[in-house]
Parts: C-alpha cells; sequence; structure tokens
C-alpha cells in the first residue's frame, strides 16, 4: 500500500463509482470491497446491509479508498487521507504535529 491514500465518502453508491471509475482509466481495478454485515442494530445505520463499509480500487496505480457512510453527510468535493504508518511512535507523530 502507498504511504497516503484518499478517501472518498460516499451516501450508497461507493461501488457504483468505484466500478465507473475504474471503467475509465486503463490499469485500474477494484482491489477489495468490505460490506456492512446484516442485522445491524444502530438506527443511523438503517439501508446500510450490504453497502461498502471499505473499499480499495487502484486508478491507474494510484490507489483510494472508498465508503458508504450513508445519508448523514453528503458527498462532496473533500477528501479524507488515510496514512499507512508503519507503527505507534509514527501514529503519535502525525497526531501531535
Amino acid at each position: 500500500m502507498q504511504k497516503i491514500t484518499p478517501h472518498l465518502w460516499f451516501d450508497y453508491r461507493a461501488e457504483e463509482a468505484m466500478k465507473f471509475y475504474v471503467s475509465l482509466f486503463k490499469n485500474s481495478k477494484i482491489v477489495s470491497i468490505h460490506r456492512y454485515p446484516k442485522g445491524m442494530d444502530d438506527p443511523h445505520m438503517k439501508g446500510m446491509e450490504g453497502k461498502v463499509i471499505h473499499g480499495v480500487f487502484e486508478l491507474a496505480g494510484q490507489q483510494f479508498m472508498a465508503l458508504d457512510g450513508g445519508p448523514m453527510f453528503k458527498f462532496n468535493e473533500s477528501i479524507s487521507m488515510y496514512v499507512d504508518c508503519k507503527d505507534q511512535d509514527e501514529v503519535d507523530y502525525f497526531w501531535e504535529n
């Protein structure tokens, strides 16, 4: 995995978006999809069963992450950055700075 990976939030259509993006760029693929489980009790997660809780895809060699977060927060132009840290010291460094 690369050091820094852009992470995109969707309401309910992360898998659809990943499939669309990989169809546009050569040498692209969906790496993995993990789904919300059945039988969740959280009322905020109603309707999320089977949706993407964590997905990884590559576009021309660049990795991205995606998730379906539900309708509480709308998809927009902002992104999050996932940083792959080697140990707790590195996590602490980024957290403190």
